[in-house]
């Protein structure tokens, strides 16, 4: 799947008719980050793929189903659910809803270990909207300078338009589902 991602997004790039040195200008990445991660020598963090996904307007699910060839299903075992990690931040994100470019929205479970953060400068879609229903744990999020503190059962409707960021600040992990539309 590196290898897979790797074709991807030299293959975005080359769509947009970019150099390295203008989607480093246009994301914020170096250069060189872009061009390891190009050559698969390196796999990128969920903060240099949310940069990436903002640039070319993709979710990361999206991103994803490129790389998967965009194979399209009513029914997808749990075994066959897309699975990211992003074991630097203790991050999972697994799409449970089958994927299909001409359906908007997505069901991903999401996991956060304890004491994590992830902070996303920009949205990759500006005013997608998400559902967000934390089953186990606590998570602080930052929408857009709102801040939100989410127990257990809890559910957060919004839609982002410019930073986000989740904390886990309890000792447990952090356990949702996230509906994207």
């Amino acid at each position: 799947m590196e290898q897979q991602l790797a074709e991807r997004l030299r293959a975005l790039r080359q769509q947009q008719g970019w150099t390295l040195d203008q989607l480093a200008g246009h994301s914020g990445i170096s250069r060189a980050t872009l061009s390891r991660m190009e050559k698969a020598e390196v796999s990128p963090t969920t903060a240099v793929l949310a940069k990436l996904c903002a640039v070319y307007h993709l979710t990361l699910t999206q991103l994803m189903m490129l790389v998967e060839a965009g194979q399209t299903q009513a029914l997808v075992r749990r075994e066959q659910q897309a699975v990211w990690r992003d074991e630097s931040l203790g991050f999972t994100r697994q799409s449970v809803s089958p994927p299909d470019p001409h359906l908007g929205c997505e069901v991903l479970a999401c996991t956060l270990r304890a004491g994590a953060r992830i902070h996303y400068q920009q949205p990759s879609r500006p005013g997608l909207e998400h559902h967000l229903v934390l089953q186990q744990g606590q998570l602080a999020l930052c929408i857009d300078d709102t801040a939100y503190q989410l127990q257990a059962g809890d559910c957060l409707r919004y839609k982002t338009f410019g930073a986000s960021s989740f904390h886990v600040p309890g000792k447990d992990d952090a356990h949702y589902l996230l509906v994207l539309l």
